[in-house]
């Protein structure tokens, strides 16, 4: 609980302070990439933590993970400049990266799948917590001209859940002698680098139809290629394609990719476009999105008796079609911009979330077997950081493209626009997330409390 708690407070705190950060740093058309390349560092890095944690365990993964976030927000918090603080950023990823996945999957090793619908009502009680922590701390911070201070709060609480681990926390490990595919994660990582370089400076650094913008998106395009062929031939693949032959494990790591990028599209974008367009106070703005992570622990507090009794898909459709209806009244009001409105549809939203993103965690766990569980919630990791990863890239070209064509981030009309392009495609991804949830394997209910955890 106390690890997730770093995860979750990084997600909410940061947003808020977006234009507080601008103002000092500069670079408007940059911010999207603060979130962006967090999310690449966490998304490449959870394969190999995963498969480490398979060898030496789980909990020296976990400790290392929270090392590395410790050093990334140290290091942010005396960015001085914006390509510094982004470059910190990476680091901070690649803790969270060992931190979300070994903390999902030690919950999954040591509980039974009845069990864990309990558990997941007190590690949603540290998002619901963090959902409010989060961006007011963010506001306050940026309201007193104290950003800095969003990354050194994460110094006591790295100290506390790495002195916890270390004094309450056994393994009893199954431990098995694997192989990196390093290859693999190189290629993973130039491919999504490419893509997202592609993505956020087209239209914006170089024109979409360019030298720079083929050389990006076509790199991308041939490194991901080659990666594929790479994996189907590595002894122990970085993602196992194997594993994704599965219709289970197919369409729940297609879902974790739409999760990640609804919730980012919302945390990210949201703050900015109401401080932008109403030039209300971070503080404010950040409780009118933190509506959308309270509404996804209250949800995932109560989702594991629904999913026992109706069935991990159906539980999912029921989830993610009120997400998909939030999304939807999102981009329909977005031209007039509301606090309270954005609040109510941001809660909807989350709430929804969090009856689609447990169920299809605990069904993708729940099909295999210790020695497969790290890499199965290691790929559900990966595909919901790359989901964000790639959602807030696609999200800040349309962003970045309506404010180079309009009168620029410091016009309320242009602001408005932008995020109206934003939210748009949000509810696109909603829409296209409930079509993939409805291929997942009808699942007998029975079976969920016969299967324990090694």
């Amino acid at each position: 609980m106390l690890s997730t708690g770093l995860i979750a407070i990084d997600a909410t705190i940061l947003a808020t302070a977006v234009p507080s950060i601008v103002r000092d740093l500069g670079s408007y058309q940059q911010f999207p990439w603060l979130f962006s390349v967090y999310l690449l560092a966490q998304a490449v890095s959870v394969p190999i933590y995963s498969r480490f944690a398979d060898t030496v365990g789980r909990k020296p993964i976990i400790l290392l993970g929270i090392a590395l976030f410790l050093l990334g927000s140290i290091l942010c918090g005396f960015a001085w400049s914006m390509p510094a603080l982004i470059a910190f950023r990476v680091v901070q990823g690649l803790g969270a990266g060992a931190v979300a996945p070994m903390a999902m999957t030690i919950v999954g090793d040591i509980y039974t799948v009845p069990e864990r619908a309990k558990v997941q009502g007190y590690i949603a009680s540290v998002w619901a917590v963090s959902s409010v922590v989060g961006p007011a701390l963010g506001g306050v911070f940026a309201q007193l001209d104290a950003w800095r201070w969003i990354f050194w709060i994460n110094i006591p609480l790295c100290l506390l859940a790495a002195w916890m681990l270390l004094r309450k926390y056994t393994e009893q490990r199954q431990t098995q002698r694997h192989r990196i595919d390093y290859t693999g994660a190189v290629l993973l990582t130039v491919g999504l680098t490419g893509l997202i370089l592609g993505l956020l400076e087209g239209g914006n650094a170089w024109d979409w139809i360019s030298v720079p913008s083929l050389l990006c998106f076509g790199a991308g395009v041939v490194a991901l290629t080659v990666f594929a062929f790479v994996e189907r031939r590595a002894p122990e693949p970085i993602v196992d394609l194997r594993l994704v032959a599965r219709p289970l494990i197919l369409t729940t790591t297609i879902v974790s990719l739409g999760v990640g990028a609804l919730m980012i599209g919302v945390t990210s974008f949201a703050p900015a476009y109401l401080e932008g367009s109403l030039g209300i106070a971070p503080l404010l703005s950040g409780l009118a999105v933190a509506a959308l992570t309270v509404g996804w622990p209250i949800a995932a507090a109560n989702v594991g008796r629904l999913y026992l009794r109706i069935g991990f898909r159906r539980t999912t459709l029921i989830g993610l079609s009120i997400a998909s209806t939030a999304a939807v009244a999102l981009a329909v009001v977005s031209p007039w911009p509301n606090p309270y409105v954005l609040a109510v549809v941001s809660f909807a939203l989350g709430f929804g979330l969090g009856w689609t993103a447990a169920p299809t965690l605990i069904a993708a766990q729940a099909s295999v077997g210790w020695g497969e569980r790290g890499a199965v919630t290691g790929m559900n990791a990966f595909a919901r950081s790359a989901g964000s990863a790639v959602g807030v890239a696609i999200f800040g070209a349309i962003s970045n493209a309506v404010l180079a064509a309009g009168g620029g981030p410091d016009d309320p009309g242009t602001i408005v626009q932008a995020s109206f392009g934003v939210f748009v495609a949000v509810a696109v991804t909603a829409l296209l997330t409930l079509i993939a949830a409805w291929f997942m394997p009808r699942d007998r209910v029975e079976e969920h409390s016969g299967e324990a955890a090694s």
